[in-house]
């Protein structure tokens, strides 16, 4: 007796030949019903079709434009890191002290103010007067990439 992992059955299945005479079993009117718009020839109704009344896909208002699925960068002002005097600002600092939301996601400092504290500054962007504003100031810019969010099960194991 043959097992069933065995079978030689295929997933698959043929697709039903109608309108092939009453023998066959799908004759006469083929599945269609009697009479009306769905049972004749070259019927292509489109999913949002209501009987010849307006549908709701056009009654609808539309949002023209388009939505932009890229995050926006997370702004820094320039005045705001004469806190970090003498030290390096990255994006784990900026979170810590609650200039950011989250520190993987892109950041970019802009000008704003003054800056009178050298500090150097390791983040995504920054704008070309805010880049020489730093330098000015005596410190330096460096373009690092966006932290990667580590894994749970890293975040596990260097917890351990």
């Amino acid at each position: 007796m043959t097992k069933y992992n065995e079978l030689l059955a295929g997933a698959n299945k043929d697709k039903k030949r109608v309108g092939r005479g009453i023998a066959a079993g799908g004759g006469k009117t083929a599945g269609r019903g009697t009479k009306g718009q769905g049972a004749r020839t070259g019927k292509k109704l489109g999913a949002t079709f209501q009987g010849g009344q307006r549908t709701l896909v056009r009654a609808v208002p539309k949002a023209r434009g388009f939505k932009s699925l890229r995050t926006p960068a997370q702004v820094v002002y320039l005045d705001t890191l004469n806190d970090f005097k003498g030290k390096t600002v990255d994006n784990a600092t900026l979170f810590e002290q609650g200039y950011i939301s989250t520190p993987f996601h892109t950041v970019k400092v802009i000008t704003r103010g003054e800056l009178t504290a050298a500090l150097t500054v390791k983040v995504a962007g920054a704008s070309k007067s805010s880049q020489e504003a730093i330098a000015k100031a005596g410190g330096g810019f460096e373009k690092t990439a966006v932290p990667l969010r580590k894994s749970t099960k890293e975040a596990e194991a260097s917890d351990k």
